[in-house]
């Protein structure tokens, strides 16, 4: 009974083991079947594909350090031309060459004295000022000139349109004041369209006194005419009117017509020599400094007999000094020159100098 037990035991064992290994079997076939499907036949095609990306990549380079060269040649030989041609079409306004202005050799003696004509300044915030503060001088100021008005019985004798013109040039306060003066007088109202082209930024912000500043077109430039060439281009269209004095500078109308603008030029005020018999005797005084040429000429109108001896002249721009010397005086300061661009700074090097003496 024992060895039947055990031979049964013995079958169920095999028996089982049978089983496990029928069942074991179809799960190494679907496994061996799995395998082919999962061979990755894409990777090689990627391969192949980033082999030859690779090739073409190392092809590239070379092909372009051969074509940039030749493009960037071609490029600027034909941008520069293009770049003169266009320069030509619009030439800019060349102004005409300064004159030389030649400073006499004379002895520079000691600077105790100095007359100014220009206005008594309202605060001591000025160069004159303080350059008496620094080399402890006696400074008079003078004004030599004067500025008259037109009236209007003499304004319409120069038959001039105010309303004619779309655009005013304005070059200083006085001619602000006068233009508008004139306005009143012959009963014209400026109309709102009007466009005021200034010469620096001060004109403009005193144009507030008659007009509403925001409510207008107003341009400016920074104290010269040529800053106002590209805007005066672009408004080329309209006729512009040019409030000058009986003595001004040619420089703007040689600039207007330069530009082929149409334009009018109109005297509305006139500069007169001033009364200056309270000064007895002018050689007290050791630099006498001019800024106008018509200050230079009251000097002759007011002293006829006038000798300048030891007194310097200093004057300031290139037609004041020409002036000098035409009237026989002799120069002996001058600016703008390149070392000293305003005239406090040329009387400030020269005072130094003479003074060391």
């Amino acid at each position: 009974m024992a060895a039947k037990k055990t031979k049964s035991k013995s079958l169920r064992k095999g028996g089982g083991k049978a089983k496990k290994a029928k069942k074991s079997k179809p799960a190494k076939r679907s496994s061996a079947k799995s395998k082919p499907k999962k061979k990755p036949l894409k990777k090689k095609v990627i391969k192949k594909v980033k082999a030859k990306k690779v090739s073409k990549v190392k092809v590239k380079p070379v092909k372009k350090a051969v074509v940039k060269p030749e493009k960037i040649q071609k490029k600027e030989e034909v941008v520069l031309p293009k770049k003169e041609r266009k320069n030509a079409k619009q030439p800019l306004y060349v102004p005409p060459p300064l004159p030389v202005i030649e400073v006499s050799n004379h002895p520079k003696s000691r600077v105790k004295n100095i007359l100014v004509s220009q206005p008594k300044p309202d605060t001591d915030k000025n160069p004159y000022v303080e350059l008496t503060r620094k080399h402890a001088l006696y400074t008079d100021f003078r004004q030599f000139i004067k500025v008259e008005g037109l009236t209007a019985i003499d304004f319409r004798a120069q038959r001039v349109d105010i309303l004619q013109h779309q655009a005013v040039i304005l070059t200083s306060k006085q001619s602000v004041d006068h233009y508008f003066r004139v306005c009143n007088e012959m009963r014209i109202t400026v109309p709102e369209t009007m466009k005021y082209f200034c010469i620096n930024e001060q004109t403009a912000y005193y144009l507030q006194k008659y007009i509403q500043y925001r409510k207008r077109k107003i341009f400016f430039g920074h104290g010269t005419i040529l800053d106002l060439v590209d805007v005066i281009r672009k408004n080329r269209e309209e006729k512009f009117l040019l409030p000058v004095s009986d003595v001004h500078k040619e420089q703007i109308v040689d600039f207007l017509d330069e530009l082929h603008i149409m334009y009018t030029k109109a005297v509305f005020y006139r500069t007169v020599a001033a009364d200056l018999t309270d000064i007895r005797n002018l050689n007290e005084y050791d630099v006498l400094v001019f800024f106008t040429p018509a200050g230079i000429k009251s000097l002759k109108h007011n002293f006829p007999a006038f000798k300048q001896n030891n007194t310097r002249i200093a004057a300031f721009g290139h037609v004041t000094a020409q002036t000098v010397k035409q009237l026989g005086y002799r120069l002996d300061v001058f600016a703008p020159n390149p070392q000293n661009p305003s005239m406090s700074g040329a009387l400030d090097a020269y005072i130094k100098e003479a003074n060391k003496r």
